[in-house]
């Protein structure tokens, strides 16, 4: 059962980078989240029966993880503007500079969600559609539908407001 879990968790390890990524961006803790979810994982995954995919029963368990630490500890992520010195090392390291600036601004507006819409967002922007994220979140179809186009003009809104 250890290999299996394993070698599940490999192959949808990405999920959980992302799900650290929307809700623990630049947080210093990051890495206690993810070994977290790990550890909820593993002890949920002998209740796992395969009614659904490995993926959406791991990104609910692990978006239900991430909610719960945000609530319970109050673990919000830390942002802060970068140094004309950072910006100096990341445009010299090679690493594209604008790319970077953009996926940024991006998740600091995503932060401004609550919790179920960046759960949404996330899920939206991995490709789920809305019949996985709706399994996932535990909504109707319709209703993620809606969530999705509402949080979509908010993200731009903010985005937009950001440019100004």
């Amino acid at each position: 059962m250890e290999e299996e879990f394993i070698e599940r968790i490999r192959a949808h390890e990405g999920i959980l980078r992302n799900i650290c990524d929307i809700y623990f961006y630049r947080h210093p803790y990051r890495e206690d989240c993810y070994q977290e979810m790990l550890i909820r994982l593993w002890r949920a995954y002998p209740a796992f029966k395969g009614q659904c995919a490995f993926a959406t029963w791991m990104y609910r368990v692990a978006l239900n993880t991430a909610i719960d630490l945000v609530r319970r500890e109050s673990v919000r992520p830390l942002h802060r503007e970068l140094t004309a010195a950072e910006y100096a090392l990341r445009d010299a390291s090679g690493g594209n500079a604008e790319a970077e600036l953009r996926k940024e601004r991006l998740y600091r507006a995503i932060d401004t969600l609550t919790e179920v819409d960046k759960a949404i967002i996330l899920l939206y922007l991995e490709e789920n559609d809305y019949k996985q994220i709706a399994e996932v979140v535990g909504l109707s179809v319709n209703h993620v539908g809606v969530k999705i186009n509402r949080i979509k003009k908010q993200l731009i809104k903010l985005l937009k407001d950001g440019d100004e």
